[in-house]
This record gives structure tokens, C-alpha cells and sequence, in this order.
């Protein structure tokens, strides 16, 4: 009996429990060109080979956008949902969606991955997502990046660049904000500020921010009067950074981010399984409160030194993260009750608790010839030691709230969890001439895992079991490039990545580990810049043959892991941005991606030509901004967009529990007044005609199998405020 119901635990440890503009919101360099660190040294965005949008923390600002979900839909091919809270997110990006619970989309913070590449800290759902008031833009690099970025980045990288200090001149920037849900139990409000103090002239600078900010809910509960707004919640975070460069060919950066987001509920609603939703419409059916905290640290030091011939860089970082998590896990494990007792109890309420943590070293050594060289070189070697941890408990409680002796605890389970990973790489750029060049990389990576499998409980046998894993991995990229004009370059591109695997839960008939899953691209693409640019043009199309797939299946009544099958993700994506007048800037964006499995893969009840799930078919915006004088030393601006995107599935279309969240298009409006350079006065609204779309929706089934109810996550209710900010 026990081993029957052990499935439940296996997929606890496996599985989760529920479901701008692209280019001018940029850094520009004296030209006016959008500049990016993607190949991991400076250069104009429209001369990377690779498909590339960015968005500057300004305007992220300006929109009034708090998290990745807020500009995810002003990027070509980026699709993120969530369950109300930042950092419980997914990120989708060309049609490659995790498929277990690790992530598809890499993550850097500067020159450093953030997040775990084990299997068992849930990288794919808890994905980093940092407060914008410091950043100074997000690079998002689509199709694999595994030469220079390495492991977990085969659907692409999102890279988040922060301010650097400057030495040359004191600043001091400041703001308040004010905001409101429809539908949320009081007004929003943030605080933030940042300053920049240069110490020695040009050779020594300090920055230090911090930004609080306090989201209301509007989500109730059907079976708890008393989780009224139950999904407000606050996120606090600070920054300080030092620049030391005390000749001209030595710079030293030291820097230490913190940040903590505390939620007292998900943001999610339920649904009956014909999709009527519970209550008014913005309910969820938990009986405990569902809350989610996560705190991370960050401390990383870069120094570069320039020899001449080529410069040497060191990153060093070390980074923290803890999140906990609470879970009304009441539909999947409570209604077991009857059939696991004698006599048989009534079904109960099982509160789940989830406390993940990592603590992650990482060194990587550059050496990088000059640029604008006829031969643009880089090697380089980088490793990484992390240490992980993965909780589980699962309280039994009836109906009443009296604790189950003879059940409690139900489960108990631990997956503490080791990886190290080395790698080398190499990456050149050879320009046969002023029109025709190749870039190419390669990389070795091996990674070397442990874990341990530790559990108990009413329904779980008891174990206390380890597992290893080890594997080595090659990746390349070849990116020929052809100048039709100084402005205008055509590229093709083929690359690929892989996906670590690791050691498997250790149970009979399932394999003793996971391998890694892989990735290759194959793209064309154009980037142009006519009529002094007037127009800015960065279109691809692409190809992707995903082998391996890393799934959660059923082996005798056991979930575990394997691999299983190949997949296909073919589309285009593109941004066009035309400015026929001064000030007005008009952007299109758009992606259209056909991915589905190119054969049958009945671990997860798919069939050859069953579209992947978390992938609408077709996304795209169009937004204008115009900029505008009003004399007086005062600037006015107002930007509108629309964003949209078609439904998306939960699972394989073959899977008898699959869902389709509704598309959605949500309309989008900013405007601010500068006065004197120094004050600003802003106001957004986002989904300003409260569209009812569905970012994610999940059939979900209890401990038997069984549909139970749909989760719904939502775009969330219009949203409404206004700001004040200082500069000096």
C-alpha cells in the first residue's frame, strides 16, 4: 500500500505542484547604438550574430514594470508565466518549455549564472526576478548560448546587466510610487534610491541603492472566509558596489546584492473542470494559507587587467538563496485518506511545506584579444560548486483542523543534493573582410553530482539512499556574417546546448540517473539599420532539434525520471522600430512558433506531432513612444502598447489531463512630464481594459490520478499609478 502511494512523493521531488520595447530601451554608445556584453565583450547589438532583444531599466521604470511578467510580452519569443509572486516563474523561450522541473532559459547576473543546474532544486519554477530600480538593462539572447554561457541555457539566456559605478561625477536619483489593482485590498506603494559617490577621480566610485515596494492582493479563497486578498506581497532589496581602477590598465569591481520578496499567497485561481471559476472569479480553493518567501544573497569581484595584447578577467561570485514554500496540498493528498486508513477516515486538509536552498560558488578566467582586430579571440575556464537542499513535509489534519496522529507526518522527504561543473571554451571571430566574417566557439564541460534520497512517513517508505552521476559534454557555434552595408548584416547561426541530467530517485526498476538533454539551432537572421536610422530592422528565422528530453515518468506505479524522445521548435521572430519623426519612436514585435514533438514519447503520453506545452503559437506588440518639448527646461513623453498572445497548452495535447489557457491582449499606457532635468513626474497603466486572459492553466489531479480542478494564472487586473522621482 505504501509503495502504491509513493508515486505522490516521487512527484514532489520531480515535478511542481502548480502550474518594451526590444530595442531602443537600451544603453547607447556616442553613436546612438544599442551596446551589449553578449559574447562577453562590448560591441553594437546590430554586430552580434546571435538574435538579441534588450531592455534598459529605465523603461522598464517608465512602464511601470515590477517583474518579468510585466515586459516578457514586449520581447519577441519570450514567454514567461508565474503564480502572482516574482520569482515563482517560468521563462519559455522559441517553444522550449521544461518538461521536469529544471530550466530551459539560463540565468546571469553580470558576468554569473544564478540558480541551481541540479535537478532537485526546481531551477525551472523559481526563477530569479530582480527589482529593475538598479539594473541597466536585460539582455535576452534566444536559442542555445552553451559555448560561452554553458550549462541549462538551451532554449536561451536572460542576462541582467547592473549600473556600474562611476568615478566621474556624484549622482543621486530617488522616487516614490503609488499604485492600484482592481480588485486589491488597498493601494500599492514603493520607495527607492540610488547613489553614486566618486571617492578618488577617476580611480575610485561607490554605489549603494535600496527599493522596497508593497503589491496588494485581490485573491480570495472558496473555502476560507478568512484569505480575503490573500496574494499581496513585498519585496525589498539593496545594492552596494565599489569600482577601484588605479591605473589605466587595471579595474577592480566589488559588489553585493541582496534581495527578499515575503507573499502570503499565490495569485492563482480555480476553476471547475468545465473552466467556470470558483467564487467571483478571482478565487482560489485552498484551506491554508499558501505563502512564499525568498531571500538571496549575492557577492561577486571582477578584475580586469589589460596586458596590450589581450586583457585577463576573473569573476568571482558566491551566492545564497533560500525560499519557503507553503502548499495546500489538500486535493492531491488529503481526499487519500479514506483509502489508506482502516477503518477509513473522511478526507482531509494536507499542508505541504517546500524549503529549498543553494549555495553556489562560481570562477571563470578570461583572456580576450582586443576588439576591432582583423582576429577577435577569447579563451577561457570556468567552475562552479553548489549545494543544495530540498525539504518536504506534508502535515495530515480533518476537517476541522485537528491533527492526525496516525498520519502525521504523511510524508518526509529530503534531497540534499552536490554539482560541480568544469569547463573551457574558446570563441573567435576571423574577418575575411570588411564584409564577410565567422565567428565560432567551442566548449568541454564536465559535471559531477551527488545526492541523497531520506525519507518517512505515513505513506513513503523509509530510505536513506545515495546517488552519483557524472558526465562530459561538447558544444560548438558557427555564426558565418555577411556585411551587405556598414548598417545592414545578414548572419546564419548553428549552436548548440545541453540541459545536465543527475542522479535519479532511487527506487526499483528506475535508472540510476538522468542524462543530459541536447540542443541544436539553426538560424538566419537579418539586422539593419536604413535610412539614418529611420528604421531598425532584426528578423530571424529558426530551427531547433531538441534530442533527449529530460521527463518525469511512471516506472511500475514510480515516478522518476528519464529521457525520452526528441522534439522540434521552428518559427520566426523579429522586431521592426520606425521613427519618421523626431521623438516618435514606433516598435513591432512579433514571433510565430510551431513546437511540437517530431516523434511519440509515451512517457509523458505524447505523440509525434503533439504541441509542447507553455508555447502560444503567435505573440507580438506594437507600441509608440513619443518624446516631446514643452518649453521652460520642461520634456513631456507618452508610450502606448498593446501586447498579445494566442493560447497555450499545460502538457502534450495527448495527455488526457491537458488544458488551454485562454490568449490574452492587454493594452498598455505611460506618460511623464520632466522638469528642469532634475524632477519627473510619471503614470502607467498596465491592462488598462482588464482583460481576462490566462497566462497558464493546469488540470490538476489528485493522489489517484484523478481531474480534480483547473488552476488558473492570470494577466493581472488593471493596474494604475503614478510616481515621483528626483535626479541630481
Amino acid at each position: 500500500m505504501k509503495k502504491r502511494y509513493f508515486v505522490a512523493v516521487s512527484l514532489i521531488a520531480l515535478t511542481t505542484a502548480v502550474p518594451a520595447q526590444a530595442q531602443e530601451a537600451a544603453a547607447t554608445g556616442s553613436s546612438g547604438e544599442i551596446v551589449v556584453t553578449a559574447q562577453k565583450r562590448v560591441q553594437n547589438v546590430q554586430d552580434v550574430p546571435i538574435a538579441i532583444s534588450v531592455v534598459a531599466g529605465e523603461e522598464l521604470q517608465e512602464q511601470g514594470s515590477a517583474s518579468l511578467v510585466d515586459y516578457a510580452g514586449y520581447v519577441p519569443g519570450m514567454n514567461v508565466s508565474n503564480s502572482g509572486t516574482p520569482g515563482q516563474t517560468t521563462i519559455t523561450l522559441r517553444g522550449v518549455a521544461p518538461l521536469n522541473a529544471g530550466q530551459t532559459v539560463g540565468i546571469y547576473l553580470d558576468d554569473a549564472p544564478v540558480g541551481s543546474s541540479a535537478l532537485y532544486n526546481r531551477a525551472g519554477q523559481f526563477t530569479i526576478d530582480l527589482m529593475p530600480y538598479d539594473l541597466e538593462r536585460i539582455e535576452v539572447l534566444k536559442g542555445p548560448q552553451g559555448t560561452l554561457y554553458g550549462a541549462s541555457s538551451i532554449g536561451g539566456l536572460v542576462k541582467y546587466v547592473t549600473v556600474q559605478p562611476d568615478a566621474r561625477a556624484f549622482r543621486v536619483r530617488a522616487g516614490i510610487e503609488g499604485f492600484g489593482i482592481k480588485g486589491g485590498d488597498g493601494l500599492g506603494w514603493g520607495g527607492q534610491a540610488f547613489v553614486n559617490v566618486p571617492v578618488v577621480e577617476d580611480q575610485l566610485a561607490v554605489t549603494g541603492s535600496f527599493a522596497w515596494r508593497s503589491t496588494p492582493g485581490w485573491v480570495g479563497s472558496v473555502n476560507n472566509a478568512a484569505l480575503k486578498d490573500q496574494n499581496d506581497y513585498e519585496q525589498r532589496g539593496g545594492r552596494v558596489a565599489l569600482l577601484w581602477q588605479p591605473t589605466a590598465e587595471l579595474s577592480v569591481k566589488l559588489a553585493g546584492i541582496w534581495q527578499s520578496l515575503d507573499s502570503d499567497g499565490n495569485g492563482i485561481y480555480a476553476a471547475d473542470l468545465t473552466g467556470v471559476r470558483l467564487g467571483d472569479g478571482r478565487s482560489y480553493n485552498n484551506y491554508v494559507p499558501e505563502s512564499y518567501d525568498i531571500d538571496l544573497d549575492y557577492y561577486s569581484a571582477t578584475i580586469d587587467y589589460d596586458f596590450g595584447a589581450a586583457t585577463l578577467t576573473s569573476a568571482t561570485t558566491y551566492s545564497k538563496t533560500q525560499s519557503r514554500q507553503l502548499q495546500d496540498a489538500s486535493y492531491a493528498f488529503g481526499v487519500l485518506f479514506p483509502f489508506i486508513t482502516d477503518p477509513p477516515i473522511d478526507a482531509g486538509i494536507t499542508p505541504f511545506h517546500l524549503d529549498l536552498g543553494l549555495r553556489k560558488w562560481t570562477q571563470e578566467l578570461r583572456l580576450a584579444s582586443p576588439s576591432g582586430g582583423r582576429f577577435e579571440w577569447m579563451i577561457g575556464g570556468f567552475y562552479t560548486d553548489e549545494k543544495t537542499s530540498n525539504a518536504q513535509l506534508v502535515h495530515s489534519y480533518d476537517m476541522d483542523g485537528n491533527l492526525i496522529a496516525s498520519l502525521d507526518p504523511l510524508a518526509t522527504v529530503g534531497l540534499p543534493a552536490t554539482y560541480k561543473e568544469y569547463a573551457v571554451f574558446g570563441n573567435g571571430t576571423f574577418k575575411f573582410s570588411d564584409r564577410f566574417e565567422i565567428t565560432a566557439g567551442l566548449r568541454w564541460a564536465r559535471n559531477e553530482q551527488t545526492f541523497r534520497q531520506i525519507s518517512s512517513g505515513a505513506i513513503v517508505p523509509s530510505a536513506d539512499d545515495p546517488g552519483t552521476s557524472a558526465e562530459s559534454v561538447w558544444t560548438f557555434s558557427v555564426s558565418p556574417q555577411f556585411h551587405i552595408t556598414p548598417d545592414a548584416m545578414l548572419y546564419a547561426r548553428v549552436a548548440t546546448g545541453y540541459r545536465p541530467g543527475g542522479p535519479n530517485v532511487i527506487v526499483p526498476n528506475v535508472p540510476p540517473s538522468v542524462d543530459a538533454d541536447r540542443m541544436t539551432n539553426y538560424e538566419v537572421g537579418l539586422k539593419a539599420d536604413l535610412a539614418d536610422r529611420a528604421v531598425t530592422i532584426d528578423v530571424a528565422g529558426f530551427w531547433m532539434d531538441w534530442t533527449d528530453i529530460q521527463v518525469t515518468r511512471a516506472f511500475g506505479g514510480v515516478s522518476g525520471g528519464a529521457n525520452g524522445g526528441k522534439a522540434t521548435s521552428k518559427g520566426f521572430e523579429g522586431n521592426i522600430a520606425f521613427r519618421p519623426v523626431p521623438g516618435l519612436t514606433i516598435t513591432a514585435t512579433g514571433s510565430y512558433t510551431d513546437a511540437g514533438l517530431s516523434e511519440d514519447v509515451p512517457e509523458i503520453s505524447g505523440v509525434d506531432g503533439d504541441r509542447l506545452p507553455a508555447v502560444p503559437r503567435f505573440s507580438g506588440a506594437l507600441r509608440a513612444d513619443y518624446e516631446f518639448g514643452l518649453g521652460g527646461g520642461t520634456r513631456g513623453s507618452f508610450g502606448a502598447g498593446i501586447r498579445h498572445a494566442s493560447s497555450r497548452l499545460s502538457l502534450v495535447e495527448s495527455d488526457p489531463l491537458v488544458a488551454r489557457a485562454r490568449p490574452y491582449t492587454s493594452v498598455d499606457l505611460n506618460a511623464s512630464l520632466v522638469f528642469d532635468d532634475h524632477w519627473t513626474l510619471r503614470a502607467y497603466a498596465r491592462n488598462l481594459l482588464d482583460n481576462k486572459g490566462e497566462m497558464a492553466r493546469t488540470t490538476m489531479a489528485d493522489g489517484l490520478n484523478r481531474p480534480s480542478f483547473l488552476a488558473i494564472s492570470p494577466l493581472q487586473p488593471r493596474t494604475i499609478g503614478v510616481a515621483l522621482d528626483m535626479a541630481f
